[in-house]
């Protein structure tokens, strides 16, 4: 659960400021749920929203996890990090720069989207991502070939591991 509290001197009172609530309301359900979104791009355009209604506020993001600290809902969709979290859990994900290395992290990928990984090291602009699983899979994949004949081709896919820009982080999983 996640609250924004708009705050200023003067009350907030009649349709015009009723409008706007709804409007801020809105803007932050929705952006919330996106990972691209941090608590200040959220707090950023709650005082916009404000400002087009004559009010200056001041934001502050309450979450479980305390002031300014935003989660993100997102599920796993793969085996890389079985046995520590399975295809199809829910997780957690806490925004933030403050990363150690042992962190299971959300990150965005420029080719897979979001990704779920372990750092294993950090360097001051980038972190080594890696995969808690281990095991190389065997992909059989059949192709036909322009005269006609089926064959089939075996392909290892093991888990992706691999440096990565820093800010391209999300944030830290909260584990139970």
């Amino acid at each position: 659960m996640v609250d924004t509290y708009v705050t200023n001197e003067s009350r907030f009172s009649g349709p015009k400021s009723q409008e706007m609530m709804q409007n801020i309301k809105q803007n932050v359900i929705t952006a919330i749920a996106s990972p691209k979104n941090t608590d200040e791009s959220i707090k950023s355009d709650v005082r916009n929203i404000a400002s087009r209604y004559d009010y200056n506020v001041n934001v502050n993001i309450v979450s479980q996890y305390g002031i300014d600290e935003l989660p993100l809902f997102v599920t796993v969709n793969d085996t890389s990090m079985v046995p520590t979290l399975k295809n199809g859990q829910e997780l957690i994900v806490l925004r933030t720069n403050n990363l150690n290395v042992g962190d299971i992290v959300v990150a965005v990928h420029p080719n897979f989207g979001l990704i779920v990984k372990r750092i294993s090291m950090i360097e001051v602009n980038q972190v080594y991502l890696t995969s808690d699983n281990k095991k190389v899979e065997i992909i059989n994949q059949k192709t036909t070939l322009p005269n006609g004949t089926v064959k089939t081709i075996k392909e290892q896919k093991s888990s992706l591991n691999t440096w990565f820009p820093r800010n391209n982080v999300i944030g830290v999983v909260m584990l139970n």
